[in-house]
């Protein structure tokens, strides 16, 4: 029985990697106290560029109650805003999995302990754990599948990622709360050791830290360890380069040109858009989103306007006899791709707000799409953002006319604004609807 109990993972003998321990756990979990927060506050303006508090079909998250404090009006300047903070969240979120991963590593026989609850402390500081390990993969797996713009999971993105955010930010704070001095005091304690031992070896000094750690780090050093094969600081550097790795091969998706190409573990926003004006990223495709080429044809399609005096049809030719202006504004995507300016040309939103009524401060308006299923079709947008000269219901982009995947006959492009508030293949507006 004793040999057994000695085989069991809740046994230390167990557990046999000689890099496990206070040092490398401690500088492992430095670096996600700097990138967790970034991560959530990233997060939380992503969830506000969405404005949802302005209309139930930005707002995917309708219970969130509280939650919901931080809103505020997402400005339009400046307008590579949307760009830089989703660019950081996903960009930063997959480089940090190598250190997630390691970090959890090193603290898995903690996992394991008997007895599972030996204080109502200590079983706080489990319950916390176990929801600080589990919405950290939670995160992250449903960050990089949608990344990858694989909804194998059950539900909606947003409500998942969003809620389950909330319950790893929580018990990372706990966790934070409790361990940080610790670390803090581990990393404290290699530094004088290096000190001490300026001559000692790698595993020596290692040894050294281990000795002056604090008591409630010992389990996580091995009473038996095999013989090491890496030094610790050697695994710290192979976690360095994984995160590098994923760095290098993820951040172009946020650079138009040669960088684009080194994106090779992350898609650049669907299929390759080839060249001329049209030629850069889209994430739907007008056959994907079953737009019909019979609606969209110049005898067939009519904007139609709303608002305050009535109503108005317009053609397509009735808009570029309107005065035309001109906008080099970028498309920033949730999935963390974006593209540099492009050169937009076509009629204000606010004059088209004047034709039904709105001679002064336009206000909000219901954007709704010709396309009929999936998220976001129809779109609001706030009076800021109606009223800034940017804001244009473009009709052609690079000096040509849109294709149909980047919405032809007509699109919104909104300054700072993601990806999906700016609606394609525009069929309604709705000016002063929302109220």
């Amino acid at each position: 029985m004793r040999d057994l109990a000695s085989r069991l993972p809740s046994s230390p003998g167990f557990w046999r990697s000689p890099l496990r321990g206070p040092r490398f756990t401690s500088v492992l979990g430095l670096v996600l106290l700097v990138g967790v927060p970034v991560l959530f506050v990233t997060g939380l303006l992503s969830y506000a560029a969405y404005n949802p508090g302005l209309s139930p079909v930005n707002d995917k998250t309708p219970d969130k109650g509280i939650l919901g404090f931080y809103l505020f009006s997402w400005p339009t300047d400046p307008t590579w805003l949307y760009r830089l903070t989703q660019g950081v969240h996903v960009t930063l979120g997959l480089a940090l999995i190598p250190v997630l991963l390691a970090k959890l590593w090193s603290v898995v026989p903690r996992l394991f302990t008997l007895p599972p609850v030996r204080s109502l402390a200590h079983a706080l500081e489990r319950i916390s754990l176990l929801l600080l390990v589990g919405g950290a993969l939670f995160e992250f797996v449903t960050g990089v599948l949608n990344v990858q713009l694989d909804y194998v999971f059950p539900g909606s993105f947003y409500p998942l990622h969003f809620y389950g955010a909330w319950v790893f930010f929580a018990a990372f704070l706990a966790h934070a709360a409790l361990k940080t001095p610790a670390a803090v005091r581990t990393v404290r304690s290699m530094r004088d050791a290096r000190r001490r031992h300026p001559d000692a070896a790698d595993q020596a000094a290692d040894r050294a830290v281990d000795q002056t750690a604090d008591q409630a780090a010992d389990d996580l050093v091995a009473p038996a360890p095999d013989a090491p094969t890496v030094s610790r600081r050697g695994a710290l550097w192979a976690v360095g380069g994984g995160s590098l790795l994923l760095l290098a091969t993820s951040a172009g998706r946020s650079f138009d040109g040669p960088l684009r190409s080194t994106a090779l573990l992350a898609p650049h926003g669907g299929a390759e858009p080839g060249g001329g004006p049209n030629g850069f990223q889209i994430n739907k495709t007008a056959a994907y989103a079953g737009i019909d080429p019979a609606e969209t044809g110049e005898e067939a399609w009519r904007l139609v306007v709303a608002g305050r005096t009535g109503t108005v049809r317009l053609a397509r030719a009735d808009l570029l006899r309107m005065r035309q202006h001109g906008a080099a504004l970028p498309i920033a995507c949730v999935e963390g791709w974006s593209t540099a300016d492009q050169a937009w040309r076509g009629v204000r939103l606010r004059d088209l707000a004047a034709l039904v009524g709105f001679d002064g401060d336009p206000p909000d308006v219901f954007v709704e799409s010709l396309q009929r299923a999936g998220s976001f079709r129809h779109g609001a947008l706030r009076a800021n953002q109606v009223a800034d000269p940017r804001s244009l219901l473009a009709l052609s982009v690079n000096g040509g006319t849109l294709s149909p995947d980047h919405g032809y006959p007509a699109r919104i492009i909104v300054p700072a604004a993601p990806g999906v508030l700016n609606t394609k293949w525009v069929a309604r507006m709705t000016f002063g609807g929302l109220a």
